[in-house]
């Protein structure tokens, strides 16, 4: 599975522990940046990480600035993604199962290493659960998207 992986100036410490963490974990990894820990605005990051998930079906976007606040709200701007702040396992996978979340954000400032590689895994073993509910709802959050 292939994912990208961005941050702002206050989460790159975090992610480059966790690219290094999918890449031994087997997962292909696309660092959008930040490239360095120099002050850069997160909504640049966002839609290049954004930009990247939308274009390609199946594809899982993770984004770590300081609370994953600015982060998950620059993400639920653009068309197509659908994005949580998970910073405890149950809505990491959640997230995925019953709203097919396809970006999760996590605050560096808030969570460690550990707790931050059980969120990725939690969230990237999860699956869209395929159930009438869940399927309307995810079609009513899309058709939000065309009222704007």
């Amino acid at each position: 599975m292939q994912i990208v992986i961005g941050s702002d100036h206050a989460g790159f410490h975090l992610k480059q522990e966790l690219s290094s963490f999918l890449q031994q974990s087997g997962y292909q990894v696309e660092d959008v940046g930040s490239h360095d820990p120099a002050p850069v605005d997160f909504p640049d990051i966002a839609w290049a990480l954004c930009e990247k998930v939308r274009a390609t079906d199946g594809l899982r976007g993770i984004l770590v600035c300081g609370t994953g606040v600015g982060a998950v709200i620059a993400s639920n701007k653009v068309k197509g993604i659908r994005a949580a702040v998970c910073h405890d396992v149950h809505s990491a996978h959640q997230a995925v199962e019953h709203d097919d979340v396809n970006v999760m954000c996590i605050g560096a400032q808030i969570v460690g290493p550990w707790l931050a590689r059980d969120l990725i895994e939690a969230f990237l073993q999860a699956e869209f659960v395929e159930e009438d509910d869940f399927i309307r709802r995810v079609e009513k959050l899309s058709q939000l998207e065309q009222r704007n």
